[in-house]
């Protein structure tokens, strides 16, 4: 019996790493960081996929009525979206958005929640300003949630669960043969408003490349990347005593974070300006 299981498991694993090689093709490569990652998921079905639901998500929920907070989030996340188009298109990479339509959304909430769908569709739940406090500490949760977006972590998520669950099927094959269980892996997998199921974690390496990038880029949009550090300090105060807030679920905030953020705040400063 023993020998048939690991027969069976030495089986699987080559299955697994024969489909891993031929995907091998569809790495592509993190701006910015330069990491490797398995995308398999054509950028425009992410985008189409990401739009319909973004909108479904937007007609089932309320936007906020405050006029001051709603511009806020609009013009820290503009400040963002134009600093990362600039430095793209300095660097000859503006494809890499293509087909981006950008949008910023204040929602009426008491959960402390933010995300940013692919093509660059970000809400931020009103439960989250008290934690956030200004623009400063807005800056700092938009530029990680938008870093999550334009490193394509939700597709390197869903690739990997594509080829773990799913033999490395298409994403339309996948729909065709299996609709209900590739839609839940997909909500799952982007963190999509109107998830079915349960958020998938981002992992720790992804974490830190969100991090990572979400400092340069409000650094980038002329916001002081050191705040991060106070705005992570005290969303992690917010979970004593009682369940962390929803944004933690798959942002854990703990010591060895805040230590890795204040290293990574020196690369960021190369890329800020008080002046912008």
């Amino acid at each position: 019996m023993k020998t048939r299981k690991a027969a069976k498991t030495v089986i699987c694993a080559c299955v697994l790493f024969a489909t891993l090689a031929l995907l091998l093709p569809s790495c592509s490569t993190v701006p910015l960081t330069g990491r490797r990652q398995l995308n398999i998921i054509p950028a425009a079905t992410v985008l189409s996929m990401s739009f319909q639901e973004y909108d479904a998500f937007m007609k089932d929920n309320k936007l906020s009525t405050n006029a001051v907070q709603t511009a806020m989030v609009k013009r820290v996340g503009t400040k963002i979206q134009t600093a990362v188009e600039s430095y793209f298109a300095r660097q000859g990479m503006s494809s890499e958005l293509s087909g981006y339509a950008w949008e910023f959304n204040l929602v009426e909430s008491e959960d402390i929640n933010a995300w940013c769908m692919p093509g660059g569709k970000v809400v931020v739940y009103t439960g989250i300003l008290p934690v956030t406090k200004d623009e400063a500490g807005l800056a700092v949760v938009m530029g990680h949630e938008i870093g999550h977006a334009v490193a394509e972590h939700g597709n390197e998520r869903m690739s990997h669960q594509l080829v773990a669950q799913m033999g490395g099927l298409a994403l339309s094959e996948a729909l065709e043969q299996k609709p209900e269980q590739t839609r839940q892996l997909w909500a799952a997998a982007f963190g999509l408003g109107t998830q079915v199921g349960v958020l998938l974690p981002f992992s720790r390496l992804q974490e830190t490349e969100a991090d990572r990038l979400g400092l340069i880029f409000m650094a980038m949009a002329g916001y002081d990347p050191h705040r991060a550090v106070d705005f992570w300090k005290r969303m992690a105060s917010q979970q004593e005593g009682g369940a962390p807030p929803e944004f933690l679920s798959t942002h854990p905030s703990d010591e060895t974070r805040i230590q890795k953020l204040s290293e990574l705040v020196p690369e960021a400063m190369k890329y800020y300006s008080a002046e912008r």
